[in-house]
């Protein structure tokens, strides 16, 4: 995975070098998102200054979050299809539109929005006011390496598609005690990383944000560590070949050597 550099910086938010273009995943970047607390390290500003492309899956606050957007100045931000409209009248300007199937080029990098299976509306899948646009994951390619972003999503057959892929990134939970319709657990998200053929899984969307108070509870407490541990735990029961790189929020993600993969 030669020039290929990962950063997990909480949540959805991943800081990806590849094909010599830094690219930002869902940025969450504050103390808070809405309601909800971080209780993770708030990230590094050097870990996410300078992005050259910011990807957004989908538009529910805890992926496409204003305050964040706009601590990063004028990057490019790529969105869903149907969006951008919503956000210029919020003062971005610099947009670019993707469906799935849509490929973006940027020098050697390559970006392709997916299939997701999940709510694309801004405020739910309930209400029906109000922005609403596909929900995307996204495959980054430039060279021989290729990163799957999964987003916000469930299991869909069309992963298989996508594979082989060096490294997912995929959610193994969320910010709350249950999981609604269109989200991975642990063990879905495990049979996401047989699919995709993934040499090696970043698991995200886990341990950086919970409603105040509630992240207390003992519940939530193992909540917030157990996830990408299960995950890694179903990936061994199911006899993958697939390296789990269990990444703390905040971290760099620690690559497998080229010859660990021979």
């Amino acid at each position: 995975m030669k020039g290929l550099n990962l950063h997990f910086l909480g949540h959805a938010t991943t800081r990806v070098e590849l094909g010599g273009r830094v690219v930002l995943t869902d940025p969450v970047l504050t103390r808070r998102v809405g309601p909800l607390t971080r209780v993770a390290p708030v990230p590094d500003p050097a870990a996410w200054r300078g992005a050259d492309v910011v990807l957004v899956s989908h538009l529910h606050g805890d992926h496409l979050h204003l305050p964040s957007l706009r601590l990063l100045g004028d990057a490019e931000l790529v969105v869903p299809k149907g969006s951008a409209s919503w956000l210029r009248k919020r003062g971005f300007t610099n947009l670019t539109e993707i469906a799935p199937g849509e490929t973006i080029v940027d020098g050697d990098l390559h970006v392709t929005a997916t299939e997701a299976v999940h709510s694309g509306h801004r405020w739910g899948p309930r209400l029906t006011h109000g922005p609403q646009s596909p929900a995307l994951g996204h495959l980054l390619e430039a060279g021989d390496a290729r990163v799957y972003s999964a987003g916000d999503t469930d299991l869909f057959d069309g992963m298989i598609d996508l594979g082989p892929v060096d490294v997912a990134l995929l959610p193994v939970w969320g910010w709350g005690p249950n999981l609604g319709p269109g989200h991975l657990t642990p063990e879905r998200a495990a049979d996401a990383a047989g699919l995709l053929k993934a040499a090696a899984v970043v698991p995200v969307h886990w341990g950086t944000l919970a409603v105040p108070g509630l992240h207390l509870t003992s519940r939530m407490r193992k909540l917030l560590v157990e996830p990408p541990e299960i995950f890694a735990g179903r990936v061994r029961a199911l006899g993958l070949a697939t390296d789990v790189l269990l990444t703390r929020p905040g971290a760099a993600v620690t690559l497998p050597a080229a010859e660990e993969r021979a």
